[in-house]
């Protein structure tokens, strides 16, 4: 396997590559060793306005780009990235810690969001719209919102740095990326791959620093007129704030708590199969991540059982070693996080299948852990684990687990799993959530769009919707005298 040194962290600013100057300094650390990667300085504030002044003067300019030539770049762009795809996974392995197989997966996932946009924004169409009166002509015409402000988490940083670039481009606008401090290297790919592609200099901003001040500043600025942003539900609700201040037109894909729901007539093996091979997938830490698992009362001992056989098989590791199945947690307070929440299930009254402890190694990681029977007073039920901890819970009627299932403030996304067709017609009606998979845990694809309901957010990332969300309607009224 080809190893690749791990770069130094650093700003990309009207159109350089180059040091921050700010007087604090952050630092990247390996999850699966504690080692530290790289030690960089943040982002000053006058990096930031010169992000800020870069970025507005490069939207004239990628504005007054036609579709097509966009299009091209950005097909350009999609291409480097997958042909990067070993040391962009290499490099994502080692400062965020999921299994290199996944770390390849996202940078795919990435490239085809890429293409998948690139194509789409040739087709923001406008209308024709019949006039009242004779010799008038009435256009709607799609513009460019203008430059836009894209803040991206840890979890993904490639696959959602690239949802947010990939449809501010195609509509035309430039974007200051801000991505998580935690995971900046294999950011600095993606964004190498536009640049080197030819995107115009300035159209594609890059800062790494301090979140709280980076986003502030960015949200005050007037050249910025859109928003995007994806992480915790305090967060978001702060910016949310501060972007209506200056009537900043906001995304915001915040925090879940998926519930999933399993009929006493599910397909037992193919619902094992689905869950037990997503659920653990970067450890669990996924914005959309089955996370309340409701099962009917005739299958729940044996559906319990067998989950916890499937957990308790996994493999840990360091997720550059090929053989790992599932890699740390991305630092020590997601492990302390966990540790909490399985203590205060146990003091529930929750039982403890199986796992439900640190593992004894250098590294940031935990156990699967399952948990049967837990009441909903536990902190589980309520707080979204964002890990590899499963609670259960049996159920009786669908009225009940419906219910159940939608007594949360969030509602991103939900899962069912059924065979009946008039359940799954319900569930897919009355599930509170902004994606729901009857079925299917397959939730975010390019072409489809993702986002959340209630505290969970508004607005869509990918698909027609998440294109839209970057453009703005013009009406044009035209009198031929």
């Amino acid at each position: 396997m080809k190893t690749f040194d791990y770069p130094q962290p650093r700003q990309y600013i009207a159109g350089q590559w180059r040091d921050g100057t700010g007087a604090s300094s952050l630092t990247v650390t390996n999850p699966a060793t504690e080692a530290v990667l790289a030690t960089f300085h943040a982002a000053s504030a006058e990096d930031i306005a010169q992000a800020v002044d870069a970025a507005s003067r490069a939207f004239r300019v990628w504005a007054a780009e036609t579709p097509l030539a966009r299009s091209k770049i950005m097909r350009a762009a999609a291409e480097r990235l997958r042909s990067q795809t070993e040391q962009a996974a290499a490099l994502l392995t080692r400062e965020q810690g999921k299994p290199l197989a996944e770390a390849k997966r996202e940078i795919g996932q990435a490239a085809e969001i890429i293409e998948w946009f690139a194509e789409e924004g040739r087709r923001a169409y406008g209308r024709v719209i019949p006039s009242r009166w004779p010799g008038v002509q009435q256009t709607v015409v799609q513009k460019p919102i203008g430059p836009v402000a894209a803040f991206t988490p840890w979890n993904f940083p490639v696959m959602l740095s690239a949802c947010k670039l990939a449809a501010a481009l195609a509509a035309g606008c430039s974007v200051v990326l801000k991505p998580a401090e935690e995971t900046p290297a294999a950011v600095m790919v993606l964004v190498d791959a536009f640049i080197e592609s030819g995107v115009p200099p300035g159209t594609v901003q890059m800062l790494l620093g301090n979140p709280a001040e980076i986003s502030s500043t960015l949200i005050a600025s007037p050249a910025i007129r859109k928003i995007s942003f994806t992480g915790s539900i305090n967060v978001g609700r702060l910016l949310g704030e501060q972007a209506g201040r200056h009537l900043t037109r906001v995304t915001l894909e915040l925090g879940g708590h998926a519930p999933v729901v399993i009929c006493e007539d599910a397909d037992f093996d193919k619902t094992l199969d689905a869950l037990a091979g997503f659920k653990f997938r970067n450890a669990g830490q996924i914005c959309a991540n089955p996370s309340r698992f409701y099962v009917h009362r005739s299958l729940y001992a044996r559906f319990v059982e067998a989950f916890a056989a499937r957990a308790s098989s996994l493999r840990l590791g360091d997720g550059m070693d090929p053989q790992t199945e599932m890699g740390p947690l991305a630092s020590r307070r997601r492990v302390d996080h966990m540790t909490s929440l399985v203590d205060d299930a146990r003091s529930a009254g929750a039982r403890v299948v199986c796992g439900g402890d640190r593992v004894a190694r250098a590294g940031f990681f935990f156990q699967p852990t399952i948990l049967a029977d837990v009441p909903d007073t536990a902190r589980v039920m309520t707080d979204e684990p964002f890990g590899p901890v499963v609670p259960f819970v049996p159920f009786d009627k669908l009225d009940e687990v419906i219910t159940r299932a939608n007594h949360l403030p969030v509602g991103l996304a939900a899962y069912a799993f059924t065979t009946s067709l008039r359940n799954a017609d319900r569930l897919a009606d009355e599930l509170e959530a902004g994606a729901i998979g009857i079925n299917s845990v397959s939730l975010l694809q390019p072409e489809t769009p993702f986002g959340g309901i209630k505290d969970s957010g508004f607005g869509r990332e990918n698909g027609i919707e998440g294109l839209q969300d970057y453009l703005c309607a013009k009406f044009v009224s035209r009198s031929g005298t």
